[in-house]
């Protein structure tokens, strides 16, 4: 039997995805369409990619040269210099802010000496990607990692559109993500906005404020929905819907004209991070060992901070998935999650193991409930 899967976002919390994708493999059932937001877009485009559970699992072992897990990278310092935009953007932004009558016209050399200094410094270069572009960390490494799994094993899915991207695999892949200068939530998938990469898509999506640099919409992405977004800012998913479960279940002619004639469908299961429910030899939160250790002591302290913010904009702006919640309970898997943080991205290995085995024994006692009201 086929179930269209609804992702959470969370963070490092999905990899309980991971489990619970196996244990619905193993039982025999099959994937309809997937819709996720934030993180949970990106085990979305990767089971509408192909990936089972092995090829996801695999993916959560990966380790950097230095042993760390590869999520670890996503945590990445921006590099400047090294990134044209924010580079140019950066030297624009200086001699924009020293253009006074009384300084000399031969301002551009000190500010480009002003800019090698800055952006030889880690601490400064996450301050500036903060206070300019909105985001901590720099996001290019997650969109390297993205890139080589949608091309692996000769895929070919890197560099597709979203329309492309459903033309090659023949998957039904949504990505939610929240216009913040349009101020509306956008559904991301080949009938919405047919040329944009599933790269951008997937990354819009899971761009928390103030961790990751907000995404501009650029001209050649296309319109959304016949509209022209050029310009427009971009952020997590999460921020408005973060388990987007009502645009599978609730009767709406909008939601029909984003997901397609006849949407609605009773074979859909919504996998939900659950931080009330232990999970099995996870007792303690983890300790993080910040990403820039010895330039910021308190990282860790900003870090809660910017994830406490997102989670104020979701318990404001996001009622209406609790109520959808209520009313379609039946088809909500809880994944537990306690003691397991959004950044926990470089955990130890037999922290992920108990969090993918969590994951699989929920969906497993979650299947044998549906399985016996069918009966």
């Amino acid at each position: 039997m086929q179930y269209d899967l609804v992702f959470e976002g969370g963070g490092a919390k999905g990899g309980a995805f991971t489990g619970a994708i196996r244990a619905f493999e193993r039982r025999g059932y099959t994937v309809g369409r997937v819709i996720g937001s934030s993180a949970g877009s990106i085990v979305a485009v990767l089971i509408a990619a192909g990936y089972d559970a092995a090829a996801c699992q695999h993916a959560l072992e990966q380790k950097l040269p230095d042993g760390r897990s590869v999520f670890a990278s996503f945590l990445d310092t921006p590099n400047l210099d090294a990134d044209d935009q924010m580079s140019a953007g950066l030297r624009s932004w200086l001699i924009t802010e020293l253009d006074n009558p009384a300084l000399p016209n031969s301002i551009e050399p000190v500010v480009d000496r002003l800019m090698d200094g800055l952006v030889s410094k880690e601490l400064v270069r996450h301050l500036l990607s903060l206070l300019l572009w909105g985001g901590w960390y720099s996001g290019k490494a997650f969109r390297s990692w993205l890139r080589d799994r949608l091309d692996q094993d000769g895929r070919g899915l890197a560099d597709a559109t979203l329309l492309e991207f459903y033309q090659k695999t023949g998957s039904d892949f949504s990505a939610v993500a929240a216009d913040v200068t349009g101020r509306e939530m956008l559904v991301l998938n080949h009938r919405t906005a047919p040329e944009c990469p599933i790269i951008w898509a997937v990354r819009m999506s899971m761009g928390c404020p103030f961790a990751w640099p907000e995404v501009v919409w650029h001209a050649e992405w296309g319109p959304y929905r016949g509209r022209d977004l050029t310009g427009h800012r971009v952020v997590d998913g999460g921020l408005l819907s973060n388990f987007p479960i009502r645009l599978f279940v609730s009767s709406d002619e909008n939601i029909d004209q984003i997901m397609g004639e006849n949407s609605i469908s009773d074979q859909v299961i919504g996998l939900l991070i659950d931080e009330t429910i232990p999970v099995p030899g996870v007792d303690e939160p983890l300790k993080h060992t910040s990403a820039a250790t010895g330039i910021l002591e308190h990282l860790d302290l900003l870090q809660e901070s910017v994830w406490r913010i997102q989670g104020l904009a979701d318990t404001v702006l996001g009622g209406h998935d609790r109520t959808v919640l209520a009313a379609y309970e039946h088809m909500v898997c809880r994944l537990p999650a306690k003691a397991i943080g959004t950044l926990d991205f470089d955990m130890p290995p037999e922290r992920m193991s108990a969090l993918v085995a969590a994951g699989e024994t929920a969906m497993y006692a979650y299947l044998d409930a549906l399985e016996n009201r069918h009966n």
